[in-house]
């Protein structure tokens, strides 16, 4: 048993010494997949319990019709910052690294639409509309900067990009934060080295940051924790896979020697002394299976409605205190990509209302076979709006508010299907886990109560990791929960908690 005998027989498990250890993981997304791969390259036995008749949980490429040449679309995780080096490292370990492609974001392209206060400008248009806007807003607080000054330029694309990302209930209180302090701060600083365009009127927000790290010093712990997820998702420096995400899951699960048993929904986990008891509904009926360890990656929301036996007071708290927020996606399937006659060759739109953000991926399908549009990506309330409607409800009403901007949608034939993924909205489909509002040490804290494993059940997925809502938080979580597997040292025999749904009803055994 190569790669792991000391730890096994320093210890002197009565069944690891007969054989090698076995290990269930619920959950085949990134995390799963991830931990399945690292477990198997150590020797151990493991099979993957997934609920879904698909894997890669939350990476979901959409391909319209079959075959090569069939025009995708992400409906789940889309871009890898190229600062993500774990999320590089599988990629290339997966040979996928010559796939590799510049992933166009919010603000890239000039010819794309911006929802003003005056209704929908080009980009390379919008930063008089803007500073009028955001001057006029300052005006209840003193007399505000003139003219094109450097600062409202700053505050003006600021406030477009926090209107376009971040879900309503936050928006209000990031612009408040702007003003005050932030805006003070900016102004005791000189903002033209950052000025881009030809008409100086555009701001490089990535640059004038990292120029000047300690203006974030005197930001709210609201503002700053957004400011890093909005730095992020307008990076220059994003990648996506060309032929679709899938391929990093697809990749991992082609690798594996263990079983990934699909449609197998776990309903109850119980932590023993020496063994894991897992129930498991399949189509046919319910079984409990035995394993040595269990590693969960399953979002918290879908662990809460388990029956869960034999975690402590800390760990049930936790499930409930970590905070997801819904997303919603909504794509169609165009006859041609009438965006192209448009000048827009890719990034997106901010369309506001309930849409919010339009992105324009590469066109791949082959002639004839039509463009995938990503017509909305929402995030907090209204992609909870959006994801209560009936699926066909939800695509008429993105149809009819797109439509607004891309007048070609209402051309007959136009649109030949339309797919939706309502992350928030079923068993086991949730949004991304957000630590908005969250000083760093709480952040922290949060992500270590999270990680933390009870006995012989361990856990992975990214909120169990300082990156929420990304595929590197997937990994690193995976890799962080395989280590302290393989390192397993039994401790004091746990205090027993009566298991149940989430801290409801109880049940002492799995039967």
């Amino acid at each position: 048993m190569s790669g792991t005998p000391e730890v096994w027989h320093a210890h002197k498990f009565d069944r690891v010494e007969r054989k090698r250890p076995y290990v269930l993981v619920i959950g085949a997304g990134i995390a799963g997949l991830t931990t399945a791969y690292e477990l198997e390259r150590r020797q151990f036995r493991v099979d993957i319990l997934e609920s879904n008749s698909r894997i890669g949980g939350r990476v979901h490429t959409h391909r319209f019709g079959t075959g090569p040449g069939a025009p995708s679309v992400e409906l789940g995780a889309m871009r890898i910052p190229d600062r993500h080096r774990l999320t590089l490292e599988y990629i290339d370990r997966m040979g996928l690294t010559g796939k590799l492609r510049t992933f166009s974001t919010l603000l890239s392209e000039e010819n794309a639409f911006l929802h003003t206060d005056g209704g929908f400008v080009r980009i390379r248009d919008a930063s008089g509309p803007l500073c009028a806007a955001f001057r006029a807003g300052l005006a209840g607080q003193g007399p505000g900067p003139g003219g094109q000054d450097p600062t409202v330029v700053f505050g003006a694309w600021l406030t477009a990009i926090v209107d376009a990302i971040a879900p309503p209930d936050l928006r209000e209180a990031l612009r408040a934060d702007l003003r005050h302090p932030l805006l003070d701060l900016v102004s005791r600083i000189d903002p033209a080295p950052h000025l881009r365009g030809a008409a100086r009127d555009r701001i490089d927000l990535h640059s004038l940051f990292s120029a000047h790290p300690g203006i974030r010093s005197g930001c709210s712990g609201r503002l700053n924790s957004f400011l890093d997820d909005i730095l992020t998702e307008t990076s220059p420096a994003l990648l996506r896979l060309d032929g679709g995400m899938d391929q990093l899951p697809g990749r991992l699960a082609a690798r594996l020697k263990g079983r990934i048993l699909r449609g197998r929904r776990v309903t109850g986990i119980d932590v023993r002394d020496d063994e894991v008891l897992v129930r498991v509904r399949g189509t046919a009926r319910t079984t409990v299976r035995r394993a040595d360890f269990v590693v969960c990656t399953v979002p918290f929301p879908a662990l809460r409605q388990m029956r869960l036996r034999g975690l402590d007071d800390d760990k049930r708290a936790v499930l409930d205190d970590v905070v997801y927020c819904p997303a919603t996606k909504v794509a169609l399937h165009c006859r041609e990509p009438f965006w192209h006659d448009e000048g827009i060759r890719g990034g997106a739109s901010f369309i506001g209302g309930l849409i919010r953000q339009t992105y324009y991926p590469p066109v791949d399908g082959a002639p004839g076979r039509g463009a995938a549009l990503l017509a909305s990506y929402t995030i907090g309330d209204e992609a909870e709006l959006l994801g209560r409607l009936p699926a066909r409800r939800r695509h008429r009403v993105v149809i009819e508010e797109l439509a607004a901007a891309h007048p070609q949608l209402r051309a007959p034939g136009m649109v030949l299907g339309a797919t939706s993924a309502a992350w928030g909205h079923s068993r086991g489909s949730v949004g991304c886990a957000t630590r908005w509002g969250k000083s760093a040490a709480a952040c922290e804290e949060e992500r270590r109560r999270a990680a933390r494993p009870v006995g012989r059940l361990f856990f992975a997925g990214e909120h169990c990791s300082d990156a929420p809502a990304w595929i590197e938080g997937a990994i690193a979580s995976a890799l962080d929960a395989v280590n302290r597997l393989v390192h397993y040292v039994p401790g004091p025999r746990p205090v027993r908690i009566s298991g149940g749904r989430g801290r409801g009803r109880t049940e002492e055994v799995l039967r």
